[in-house]
């Protein structure tokens, strides 16, 4: 018999590849990855594990993706609720980034976002947000694998002065940790409308020559359009096409307001959407053609955009959310079923950030990120269809385990890395500062 490092029952697994479940069966890690996916009786007589977890009423699922989101703005969470977008930023958030933001603000926002994440069986997220190397040192801290971008703006910030800072100091912190096994990169560029072409093409060349995703929002608002065709001759997304900027490493947020040309496109040239769909109805940005973008064969992520307009980073409630909107939005009650929205929240994410050889799935071979739901409260019950129940029925709530690379960093429901109190106590005291 072979010793392992970590054994986990379950009375199913959801390995997302292939589709569908596995009642009665055992996940067989060692050295942070997974070894094998076999019935118990299999594991029984092949295995003897260092150490044995026996969940009989939970469903393993792969590490939950959040493909976008600005984890240190948890920090804002509630803080001007109800308004729209432009006015949102322009006259609650930018003003209290320029006073308040810098290393400690990031570092203590994304500390707090990554213990909500990972509690709710979020294991990787994709951040784009100001001084990276404070959130490289908070996910590192919390245990949460992490794809930050090296954000990039046309104005100063307390962070940057112009386009070339913002890129130096971002690649500078790449360097630094570029042999963090839980941490990547992506050049990340605010959006088109806040980022001119000078610097895109700077994007551009970074892209190629380092090959790093390119993380932007795109097409959020019908406003964002209507301006770009004005000022540029067409739609945001042929601009940045025409830039270079779109292939298998764009990855495009929100998209909310594309047309059949920007979709076929993206199709064409191997991008992503990253859906976000809470946010965009916070925030009255419309419904993003999630459908369309599939039947098109584009891969189609999960995000929560930053809990200051969502005010949420739960991807479990963006999966029910996704399939719900795009079954009222096409009419369709077919659309988007409860496995491809599980999918997109999955394997999707993984796709997005270029990290599918590594995470998104119970497969041998890749990275022992796994998360346990709880299936068998009573609220629950019955249950016969497990991934229907995780999808339109279970919630955060019922995440009680989650291991990272193998490493359990949520262990019936108590992080494992960090004090809880002294967390609670600091984002006490961002409050009493920035209210």
């Amino acid at each position: 018999m072979q010793t392992i490092d970590l054994r986990i029952d379950a009375g199913w697994i959801v390995p997302v590849e292939p589709h569908g479940t596995l009642p009665g069966h055992a996940i067989i890690v060692d050295g942070g990855r997974i070894l094998a996916v076999v019935p118990t009786r299999a594991a029984d007589l092949a295995y003897v594990a260092r150490t044995r977890v026996a969940l009989p009423g939970h469903a393993l699922v792969p590490g939950l993706v959040n493909a976008h989101t600005h984890a240190a703005m948890t920090l804002f969470r509630g803080i001007a609720d109800d308004i729209p977008l432009q006015a949102w930023l322009d006259d609650h958030i930018w003003p209290r980034e320029a006073q308040f933001m810098g290393p400690e603000f990031v570092y203590d926002g994304t500390r707090l976002a990554a213990a909500e994440m990972l509690k709710g069986g979020v294991t990787c997220f994709n951040d784009m947000y100001f001084y990276p190397d404070a959130a490289a040192r908070a996910s590192l801290e919390v245990g949460i694998r992490a794809m930050l971008g090296i954000v990039l703006l046309d104005f100063p910030t307390p962070y940057a002065s112009d386009a070339d800072a913002y890129l130096q100091s971002g690649l500078a912190v790449r360097d630094a940790h570029k042999h963090a096994p839980t941490l990547c990169f992506a050049l990340a560029p605010h959006a088109p409308y806040t980022v001119g072409n000078a610097a895109w093409e700077k994007v551009v060349m970074y892209a190629r020559q380092l090959d790093l995703p390119i993380h932007t929002h795109l097409a959020e608002t019908a406003f964002e359009v209507a301006q770009s065709r004005e000022q540029h001759g067409g739609t945001p997304l042929a601009r940045l096409h025409a830039l270079g900027a779109t292939g298998p490493g764009f990855i495009g947020v929100h998209a909310v307001h594309l047309d059949a040309a920007d979709m076929d496109l993206l199709a064409r040239h191997g991008g992503h959407v990253v859906h976000c769909p809470i946010s965009n109805m916070k925030l009255g940005s419309g419904i993003a053609p999630v459908a369309a973008l599939q039947a098109r064969g584009v891969n189609v992520a999960l995000g929560t955009d930053g809990a200051a307009s969502n005010n949420r980073l739960d991807i479990l409630g963006e999966m029910r959310m996704a399939s719900l909107l795009a079954k009222v939005g096409s009419g369709d009650p077919a659309v988007l079923p409860a496995q491809q929205a599980l999918e997109m929240a999955t394997l999707g994410g993984a796709r997005a950030l270029g990290l599918e050889r590594i995470v998104g799935s119970l497969v041998p071979g890749k990275a022992a990120d796994i998360v346990a739901v709880d299936l068998s409260a009573g609220e629950l019950l019955p249950c016969y269809d497990p991934v229907s129940h995780l999808v339109h029925v279970a919630g955060r709530e019922h995440v009680t385990d989650v291991w990272v690379g193998g490493e359990r960093v949520v262990a019936d429901r108590v992080l494992t890395r960090i004090d809880a109190a002294a967390l609670t106590a600091r984002a006490h005291s961002w409050q009493e500062r920035l209210k």
